[in-house]
């Protein structure tokens, strides 16, 4: 990952810098984010995969800023955007200064964690996430599953109750180096706002529609002259481009008023769907969706 680190002088005793979060798909590690920061910086849903790309947040505190990274869950590909995504993971570790390597409670720790394990630096913070769908003993049996990868510290948390987060902030931010205030006061991410929006529109589908669309439904800003927003939302085949406008258009109206809840009042959305045959698969339409 290419972090450009802004020039500035550092004030004594401040401490700065930048923490990954890694794991495999579906463990929680947006949630964390978001419970982290307060706010909601990457989007959620159930389905495998929904973060595509590297996310930064930034956490401000009395003399400190921490940059959390959200990443793409790393996971066995099946198609180039797969690769992508666990590129961009991967990539997330180079140049930071806390690895956060995260495991679900709920399920046994396998051989995709070992393997996410072997390439974070053994200086990594393990958390252990929802503990709040697991009996102690549970979470107890899954830390000690998890003592052979000798990481240096554990946690144990619930991303969406918030459970434990307080005190693994504490160790994140207590490992920053000394370092200038890299972005400022009021900046919570540097996400564009057409990328945001974007991602919003996919969120919303993820949510109102039942099918299996995750790896094939792309959201893309094509024009922004504010209020006017138009969004594009690409799929793979004729019968996805049916599922995502719904019978008589109402899966993609509740998208948009579910969208536009989100955004700035006055936001005129307009969606639109278009069929990309195999766009998963295509150097090309990946780097157009920016993927690539």
């Amino acid at each position: 990952m290419l972090i450009l680190r802004v020039p500035a002088m550092a004030e004594p005793g401040f401490r700065s810098g930048f923490a990954t979060v890694v794991g495999r798909p579906n463990v929680g590690k947006s949630t964390l984010v978001n419970q982290i920061l307060g706010t909601k910086v990457s989007i959620t849903s159930d389905k495998p995969n929904t973060t595509r790309n590297q996310v930064r947040g930034v956490l401000n505190r009395p003399g400190a800023q921490l940059v959390m990274v959200d990443t793409p869950g790393i996971h066995k590909p099946r198609t180039l955007l797969g690769e992508h995504l666990n590129a961009s993971a991967v990539g997330a570790l180079d140049g930071v200064d806390v690895v956060v390597l995260m495991i679900d409670a709920t399920a046994p720790l396998g051989r995709g964690d070992r393997f996410i394990a072997a390439r974070t630096p053994p200086d990594s913070i393990l958390v252990v996430n929802k503990v709040d769908l697991s009996a102690r003993a549970a979470v107890l049996s899954q830390l000690a599953a998890a003592a052979p990868l000798e990481l240096s510290s554990y946690h144990a948390v619930s991303a969406v109750t918030g459970e434990g987060v307080e005190e693994l902030v504490d160790e994140i931010v207590g490992r920053l180096p000394e370092g200038p205030q890299y972005y400022p006061d009021d900046m919570v991410t540097d996400m564009a706002e057409a990328f945001w929006v974007a991602e919003l529109v996919r969120e919303q589908l993820l949510a109102v529609t039942r099918e299996e669309l995750p790896h094939s439904v792309a959201c893309r800003v094509t024009e922004w002259e504010w209020p006017r927003i138009r969004c594009e939302i690409l799929v793979e085949r004729d019968s996805q481009k049916g599922i995502v406008i719904g019978h008589h258009g109402q899966v993609l109206k509740a998208v948009g008023t579910a969208t536009r809840a989100q955004l700035p009042e006055g936001a005129y959305l307009e969606l639109f769907v278009k069929v990309d045959k195999d766009w998963q698969g295509r150097p090309q339409a990946l780097e157009r969706l920016g993927y690539g």
